[in-house]
Protein backbone atom coordinates (compact mmCIF):
# COMPACT_ATOMS: atom_id res chain seq x y z
CA UNK A 1 0.00 0.00 0.00
CA UNK A 2 1.39 3.39 -0.82
CA UNK A 3 0.10 7.02 -0.10
CA UNK A 4 0.50 10.42 0.35
CA UNK A 5 -0.28 12.97 3.06
CA UNK A 6 -4.24 13.96 1.58
CA UNK A 7 -5.29 10.78 0.53
CA UNK A 8 -8.14 9.60 2.06
CA UNK A 9 -8.52 5.86 3.35
CA UNK A 10 -11.40 3.99 3.25
CA UNK A 11 -11.96 1.28 5.08
CA UNK A 12 -14.66 -1.46 4.47
CA UNK A 13 -17.07 -2.15 6.89
CA UNK A 14 -16.22 -5.81 8.71
CA UNK A 15 -19.45 -7.43 9.57
CA UNK A 16 -22.89 -7.11 8.34
CA UNK A 17 -24.74 -4.07 9.48
CA UNK A 18 -20.91 -2.03 9.88
CA UNK A 19 -20.59 0.98 7.33
CA UNK A 20 -17.09 1.60 5.07
CA UNK A 21 -15.23 4.83 6.99
CA UNK A 22 -13.46 7.47 5.21
CA UNK A 23 -10.05 8.77 6.80
CA UNK A 24 -7.85 11.60 5.29
CA UNK A 25 -4.22 10.68 5.78
CA UNK A 26 -3.01 13.53 7.80
CA UNK A 27 0.85 11.79 7.97
CA UNK A 28 2.93 9.08 6.48
CA UNK A 29 4.91 7.73 9.24
CA UNK A 30 7.03 4.60 7.13
CA UNK A 31 9.30 5.00 4.47
CA UNK A 32 8.36 5.72 0.49
CA UNK A 33 4.41 6.03 1.58
CA UNK A 34 4.61 2.58 3.59
CA UNK A 35 1.98 2.35 6.31
CA UNK A 36 1.82 3.07 9.36
CA UNK A 37 -0.34 6.30 8.90
CA UNK A 38 -1.88 9.24 10.97
CA UNK A 39 -5.43 9.42 10.05
CA UNK A 40 -8.16 12.17 10.90
CA UNK A 41 -11.71 10.54 10.60
CA UNK A 42 -14.75 12.77 9.35
CA UNK A 43 -16.06 12.97 12.88
CA UNK A 44 -12.60 14.63 13.94
CA UNK A 45 -11.09 11.21 15.72
CA UNK A 46 -7.10 10.80 14.95
CA UNK A 47 -5.89 7.44 15.22
CA UNK A 48 -1.98 5.48 13.88
CA UNK A 49 -3.39 2.90 11.28
CA UNK A 50 -1.58 -0.03 9.14
CA UNK A 51 -4.28 -0.79 6.86
CA UNK A 52 -5.00 -4.17 6.40
CA UNK A 53 -6.60 -5.93 3.19
CA UNK A 54 -10.09 -4.51 3.81
CA UNK A 55 -8.43 -0.40 3.58
CA UNK A 56 -8.26 1.30 0.18
CA UNK A 57 -6.08 4.58 -0.78
CA UNK A 58 -8.10 7.00 -2.78
CA UNK A 59 -5.25 9.82 -4.22
CA UNK A 60 -6.55 13.67 -4.37
CA UNK A 61 -7.83 13.46 -7.80
CA UNK A 62 -9.80 10.36 -6.85
CA UNK A 63 -11.72 11.65 -3.82
CA UNK A 64 -12.04 14.70 -5.69
CA UNK A 65 -14.55 13.43 -8.80
CA UNK A 66 -16.34 11.26 -5.97
CA UNK A 67 -17.69 14.55 -4.47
Amino acid sequence: MHANTGDQLLVHGRTVGQHDRVAQIVEVMGSEGEPPYRVRFEDGHEAVMSPGPDSVVRGHDEARLER
